[in-house]
């Protein structure tokens, strides 16, 4: 049993995935952070508390550009293949947009449904939609 989950373990390490896992969450947390300072100031001071899942298209579109960037030339960096006819740009946008769904469910269900303060959706914002993505990206966009 032991052998078998170092075995595991081993496989997993050799085939890069810890290390773009790593690469992921520094690269998500510079986009999250400029999610965050987007979505903030619009939830805060533009839309008012009911209506601050009109704020996640702006930020997520923002933080979806910057996100691009950084987990093709680096996150994701020596794997797979790249595409340069806009499949690859499409898969990423598409998967991107399952991204925005979910940050517009959590915010319109903790904002509007259970009444929780306009921070209260990064939680499930940060945590739940990256392992998502990072999933879908890692197998199918950039595999």
């Amino acid at each position: 049993m032991t052998a078998m989950i170092h075995r595991q373990i081993d496989a997993i390490w050799r085939s890069g995935a810890v290390v773009q896992m790593i690469r992921y969450g520094f690269a998500g947390a510079l986009a999250t952070m400029i999610y965050s300072s987007v979505y903030l100031p619009l939830a805060w001071w533009v839309f008012p508390q009911d209506r601050a899942v009109l704020a996640v298209p702006f930020a997520f579109g923002i933080a979806l550009c910057a996100g691009f960037v950084l987990h093709s030339r680096w996150s994701f960096a020596g794997h797979g293949t790249r595409d340069t006819s806009g499949r690859q740009h499409a898969r990423f946008l598409l998967v991107h947009c399952l991204g925005l769904a979910l940050n517009m469910g959590f915010t319109w269900m903790l904002t509007a449904g259970l009444e929780a303060p306009v921070w209260a959706p990064l939680l499930p914002s940060v945590t739940i939609t990256p392992l998502v993505t990072f999933v879908l990206q890692r197998q199918w966009v950039f595999a």
